[in-house]
């Protein structure tokens, strides 16, 4: 019987681990979005050479 209990408390410990272990990957783990890289575009066109006028 004395067995029993040092298993109970190892499968205890284990779980306990394993509660705190799963958080702390996770945040000091890498990112898991796939996003893709975006910021500002360079423009590639032609700028509109005639003015327009409003009266």
């Amino acid at each position: 019987m004395k067995g029993f209990k040092l298993s109970v408390f190892g499968y205890f410990l284990d779980g306990l681990m394993q509660y705190f272990a799963e958080p702390v990957g996770r945040i000091f783990g890498p990112d898991d979005n796939s996003y893709p890289a975006t910021g500002v575009q360079p423009f590639d066109g032609d700028i509109y050479a005639e003015t327009v006028d409003i009266s």
